[in-house]
């Protein structure tokens, strides 16, 4: 296969990660309708978790037994899974999913300026120092002046999706320490973990044998654990070894205007003006920070 094709295999993976993870909250959004948050993560993750589970051992694999990957794999459950999963489900009772996704946008910013301040080992370019401007200016748009005067409990929710967002960036970097394992092994290890955390306080906290969830709710939870977890983990930790973490997260430039097309489609919702324009700063930063720059070509000494 030549380099172009790979290249174009990998984008297509890319825009499928997209897709899929710009459809999941508004699955999630249907899903705490009647299911409460920290339930219906706990499931998403079980689900997800024993599925990936099944195509290991389809495929003649066997996930690693070794205290020092488990201990990996914990970590990255409590940053890619756990936390942020359940504060975007969380905060989608009191926010549309439009704005979730817009929101969660800002994980490749985050993930620069982590990067850039603390790992320090990519430069700051002008081109990556606009991008994280314009993204900054793009997300304080959308959370808009009156949010920021204290409008009741959508602040807090607001500030939960960017700090899911903070949490993926950390996740895409952390995930470097899979290189060389199958992704399949990393996504259903850290899905695992991810359950094992959250049964126990779903069991204790709401009880789900006293629930009565909608066909609705069900038929979203199952398809976000099939497709926006299980299928989009394995995606998401195959492209971290070929695309790198930055490339990776820069599918959520793709994903917002998916998520927000969904979100209008399915839930009707309308979003307003200032949204509009924070999601072009949004993209805008985005692209700034993850297109590749051109080569200059080498000049020839005399």
């Amino acid at each position: 296969m030549t380099p172009q094709n790979t290249i174009a295999r990998e984008l297509l993976f890319l825009a499928l990660l997209s897709t899929l993870w710009a459809a999941s909250y508004t699955f999630i959004k249907i899903g705490v309708e009647t299911i409460p948050p920290l339930t219906f993560i706990a499931a998403r993750t079980l689900i997800a978790g024993l599925l990936l589970l099944v195509v290991i051992r389809l495929r003649g694999l066997r996930l690693p037994r070794d205290p020092a990957t488990w201990r990996l794999f914990f970590v990255q459950a409590c940053i890619n899974s756990v936390l942020p999963f359940t504060l975007i489900a969380w905060a989608e009772q009191s926010i549309d999913a439009g704005l979730a996704v817009i929101l969660n946008a800002t994980t490749p910013i985050f993930t620069f300026l982590l990067t850039a301040l603390v790992i320090r080992h990519e430069t700051v370019s002008g081109r990556k120092l606009f991008g994280t401007i314009a993204g900054m200016t793009g997300v304080c748009l959308i959370i808009g002046v009156e949010a920021l005067g204290g409008a009741g409990e959508a602040i807090w929710s607001q500030l939960a999706v960017l700090t899911a967002a903070f949490s993926y960036a950390c996740a895409a970097i952390f995930s470097k320490n899979f290189k060389g394992l199958d992704p399949v092994m990393p996504a259903a290890g850290s899905l695992i973990c991810g359950a094992v955390l959250l049964l126990p306080v779903s069991l204790i906290v709401d009880r789900p044998w006293t629930l009565s969830p909608s066909a609705a709710s069900l038929t979203a939870l199952v398809c976000l654990s099939v497709f926006s977890t299980a299928l989009a983990f394995m995606i998401y930790f195959r492209l971290m070894q070929t695309l790198g973490s930055v490339g990776t997260t820069s599918q959520a430039y793709l994903r917002v205007p998916v998520g927000v097309a969904i979100g209008m489609v399915f839930l009707g919702e309308v979003p307003t003006s200032a949204m509009w324009v924070g999601l072009v700063c949004v993209i805008a930063g985005v692209l700034a920070m993850t297109l590749p720059s051109r080569r200059r070509p080498a000049t020839q000494g005399g």
